[in-house]
């Protein structure tokens, strides 16, 4: 079985590390990753704890199929009650450090309490022990990174680590792990620097343990990665275009997310879109380096790029210009259409320091965004902020980004998220949230089914809960009317199930572009032995979303969470097919709800959790 059966706990208030086997009981219901990890935090957190007090716990999980040959198997995840919500956080990360745990032997890490001062875990293979780091507190993720390996005298080492913005508690602060690739949202960066905890540095030799069925895992390991070969989008547009390549195709459908919601197309797409990136400058040089792939990824959309060595925003600043992790679609969006800013190296700056100070950068430029629409209004000005906060001004962008990643002024409000600053100023309707989490990069008058999917997302508002563009823009697995609300209710739920699976399997949400469960079901069952049939991997998913709603009550959430923003709801779009269009989530919530098994305060029946094993 491809699990390694053990979990390292990490007590850092005492500062003790053990080793204890994996519960595989819960394995075979709720497979690894996500869904494990979050029912080890559910029977261990009261749902009611302070996400910054010792109380909460930290788990870093990776998946049965995290390290082996499945394409895109290195996934990981990071699991806690999250600050910027109250609700259960998951966020997932790619790059190398999910498959290092792994190859280390250990399939998760719990860690408890709060360290006395700051300190480092370091793992080498089944060996593990907390260290000082005084001296790398302050430091930030780029620094970390290479000061650990030198220190280790481990260049191979992985490091997932905070930056400045976890130590001084952004609620959207990042785990950034490889220098640019983040579990990036919810707060879990703000959670591991309230445990003085600056970083995890993993050096895995030992492999992963045998699959159950070495010759039908590799035989369907091979069949999945011949069909995302030759798919459209996973064989051809995400490794030429990375994600951003959905720029313009979202602004055609007028569902792109303008100005912080005002508007659901920006004339500006064409200039920061994934064709851009490939574009050549005056200079003959393109913003776009090469691409990239995390661990056994055979689809690499991961962007490398460089700024234009004479931008504003690198002068005197050499080291900015050096190639690293460009643009993908949401933080283009969030950093580029939502503040009405069209300058691509500018976008590319700000992402290079959402990812050297940790912070996720689709609630930092939708927090920006909303202050500059309190900005437009006259609620605060030049005075509060420290310097012009316009609309489409590039140079106020780097400066947020700069002060928020410092926590230095303005930028401790701007890091308390949208919600609580749009509260502080008596302007909650222009935070555009739900449970408090920011929306990415879809506009729900646009794409009816995403704003089911955000309303009821069990982390806040994510397209990573259940992405019904898939179906509504690129009819995948079928086509269904982005403008219609008949039948979402059915395929939020599909979506929201299925995505479970995938996210506890140590895979790529983004195969599912080309893969269904026909091609995944072989190769966890392959890896994983018998159980885990297409019709038992669904109830296994329909579990986990259920864990992580009963999670949610317990901690004061209610059906009245489950909401969009009143400019949704009320306030049409102006421009594109959606034109006079609102979200009509009052039509689909009781179906949803229905469909879900829960009565209609949204709370699950006895009769779906005892069929569901909860």
């Amino acid at each position: 079985m491809s699990w390694a059966k053990k979990i390292l706990r990490v007590n850092l208030s005492e500062g003790k590390v053990a080793s204890e086997p994996l519960k595989m009981e819960w394995a075979k219901k709720f497979l690894g990753q996500r869904g494990l990890a979050t029912k080890y935090f559910v029977e261990e957190v009261d749902a009611k704890v302070d996400p910054l007090s010792p109380a909460n716990k930290l788990i870093f999980a990776t998946g049965p199929l995290t390290g082996t040959a499945a394409s895109t198997g290195g996934r990981y995840s990071v699991i806690t009650k999250g600050p910027l919500t109250g609700a259960i956080a998951c966020s997932n990360s790619g790059g190398y450090f999910g498959a290092e745990l792994k190859m280390a032997g250990w399939d998760m890490i719990i860690l408890e309490g709060k360290s006395p001062q700051p300190v480092v875990l370091i793992i080498e293979n089944e060996q593990a022990r907390l260290a000082p780091a005084g001296d790398l507190w302050g430091k930030t993720v780029w620094e970390v990174d290479g000061l650990l390996k030198q220190r280790c005298q481990s260049p191979d080492m992985k490091v997932s680590c905070i930056g400045k913005a976890g130590e001084s508690q952004v609620l959207y602060a990042a785990v950034v792990n490889d220098l640019h690739r983040a579990a990036g949202r919810s707060g879990v960066g703000a959670v591991m620097g309230s445990k003085n905890l600056k970083a995890i540095g993993v050096r895995g030799t030992l492999g992963v343990g045998n699959v159950h069925d070495f010759g039908k895992f590799m035989q369907a390991v091979n069949a999945g990665k011949k069909v995302l070969r030759e798919n459209a989008i996973t064989g051809q547009g995400l490794p030429t275009y990375g994600t951003n390549v959905l720029m313009n195709v979202i602004n055609q459908s007028g569902a792109l997310p303008t100005r912080n919601f005002r508007d659901v197309q920006f004339e500006g797409a064409g200039k920061i879109s994934g064709e851009a990136m490939r574009a050549k400058r005056p200079d003959g040089k393109s913003n776009l380096v090469a691409n990239q792939a995390c661990f056994g990824c055979t689809i690499a959309c991961g962007r490398v790029s460089k700024i234009d060595e004479n931008h504003f925003t690198v002068k005197n600043r050499p080291e900015y210009w050096k190639a690293s992790g460009g643009l993908e679609y949401e933080n283009a969006w969030s950093l580029g259409a939502d503040t009405g800013v069209d300058d691509l190296d500018t976008l590319t700056f700000t992402n290079f320091l959402c990812n050297e100070h940790g912070m996720d950068p689709i609630s930092f430029g939708a927090t920006v965004a909303a202050a500059m629409e309190l900005y437009a209004m006259g609620v605060i000005g030049e005075k509060d902020v420290g310097f012009p906060l316009a609309f489409g001004s590039a140079e106020a962008l780097v400066k947020a980004a700069e002060i928020t990643g410092k926590g230095e002024g303005f930028g401790k409000v701007l890091g308390l998220g949208s919600k609580r600053m749009c509260d502080k100023y008596k302007h909650p309707e222009l935070s555009m949230t739900v449970k408090g989490q920011e929306f990415p990069a879809y506009d729900p008058r646009g794409i009816q089914g995403m704003g089911l999917a955000y309303a009821t997302s069990n982390r806040g508002a994510c397209h990573l809960r259940g992405y019904t563009v898939a179906s509504e823009i690129f009819g995948i697995p079928v086509k269904s009317d982005p403008l219609q609300t008949d039948g979402k209710p059915e395929l939020v739920k599909a979506f929201q199930d299925a995505t479970a699976v995938v996210d506890s399997s140590g895979l790529c949400l983004f195969t599912t572009f080309a893969w269904t469960l026909n091609e995944i079901q072989p190769q966890i069952e392959g890896a994983c032995g018998p159980g885990f049939s297409q019709e038992e991997l669904l109830a296994l998913g329909e579990r986990v979303w259920n864990l992580e709603r009963l999670f949610n009550a317990k901690a004061g959430l209610t059906a009245k969470d489950d909401t969009l923003p009143k400019r949704l709801l009320d306030e049409a779009a102006k421009t594109g097919p959606a034109t006079g269009k609102t979200n009509g989530l009052a039509k689909m919530m009781p179906m949803y709800y229905e469909i879900r098994g829960w009565n209609a305060e949204g709370v699950p029946r006895a009769e779906t959790l005892k069929r569901l094993g909860l």
